[in-house]
């Protein structure tokens, strides 16, 4: 085994607030594996809105208050290491965990189910309750670094846990099948494009909300049709059209996405970057016999699910931007135009 450094580039955040928060050093220590985990030197790291999310406090609820400032609701320790997202190879191993696994290109499980040797009792987010992706080392229970065979680059590969985990989780919550006709918010996004292909591979048609400018890329993706953003869902598709929601936006047209689902539809939502706080009129909701899915946690399948799908080439890679670790700011800030379609990922 190679001799590892004592310290690292990475990005530390420091507290919640703006860009200055983000704090890039050479001389963060490396990280040491504890009995269960694995080291991975990451090579590449994608950029979320659950990053900026958590900088700014998007999360808390409380006025003027960032203690539940996190997805989890628990409070963020600072500093923290960001980055859901990560790609690398295995450099060391616990005592617990084979050295075969030494040399293993990996793909991180941004949901985390084990830390420390011990099953949590409520799932941690990689980069989030624990250090993640934003630096040249990271930690993770072995179980949670998952071996990845593909001719694919670190980059590409960077691309696909978090969007795509996330993308498969709602579908899979939401029981998507072959034949069913699925309509999905914020369709340019990392997660949004990501529905699109998954969505296809189950074998339903999609229909992307995108801005008109983006329409192609989505439709070359798989989806059957776009609509623009502003455009009402119920004028274009017609009442009780829909199976499936797929949401990623919220915001105030949100009613019209129940009245688009058929009587037993389904509606799943991970995101609310139009806005978290909508109306409901609780009888839509129980006269058409609606489910509504709030999708976070991953179900325990879905990452493995993904793994196989990525290995297999049924969903490819969609990667809009690259940028050395050092100008996350500069990552970010393009993050937030939103003029991008796929992911933007981080090089180390």
């Amino acid at each position: 085994m190679r001799e590892l450094p004592k310290t690292m580039r990475g990005v530390l955040l420091t507290g919640h607030g703006g860009i200055d928060r983000l704090d890039v050093r050479s001389d963060i220590p490396v990280p040491q594996p504890g009995p269960h985990d694995v080291l991975i030197n990451v090579s590449a790291a994608g950029v979320n809105n659950t990053d900026i999310n958590t900088r700014v406090a998007w999360y808390s609820k409380s006025e003027g208050a960032s203690e539940d400032a996190s997805w989890s609701g628990a409070p963020i320790a600072f500093p923290r290491i960001q980055g859901a997202d990560a790609c690398g190879r295995v450099v060391a191993v616990g005592n617990e965990v084979s050295d075969e696994r030494i040399g293993e290109r990996v793909l991180v499980e941004p949901c985390i189910r084990e830390a420390n040797g011990q099953e949590l009792d409520q799932p941690w987010y990689f980069g989030s309750e624990c250090d993640g992706g934003f630096a040249e080392y990271a930690t993770v229970a072995s179980r949670h670094a998952c071996r990845i065979e593909s001719g694919l680059s670190d980059i590409e590969l960077a691309s696909f846990p978090c969007s795509y985990s996330t993308a498969e989780n709602m579908l899979t919550r939401s029981a998507v099948a072959r034949g069913d006709r699925v309509l999905v918010t914020g369709a340019s996004g990392g997660v949004g494009s990501a529905v699109v292909q998954l969505a296809r591979a189950r074998g339903a048609e999609v229909v992307a909300v995108t801005s008109p400018s983006k329409s192609e890329t989505l439709l070359s993706l798989g989806a059957i049709g776009t609509l623009a953003r502003d455009d009402s869902v119920v004028a274009a598709l017609g009442r009780n059209s829909i199976d499936v929601v797929i949401d990623l936006v919220a915001g105030p047209q949100w009613p019209e996405l129940l009245d688009v689902l058929r009587p037993g539809g389904r509606y799943a939502v991970a995101g609310a970057i139009g806005g978290p706080l909508v109306e409901l009129d609780v009888r839509t909701l129980y006269l058409k016999d609606l489910s509504l899915f709030g999708c976070t946690v991953l179900e325990p399948q879905v990452f493995a699910n993904l793994i196989g799908l990525i290995e297999s080439a049924q969903v490819a890679p969609i990667v809009a931007e690259t940028y050395p670790l050092e100008q996350i700011a500069e990552a970010q800030s393009a993050f937030l135009t939103k003029k991008h379609t796929g992911k933007i990922v981080l090089t180390l």
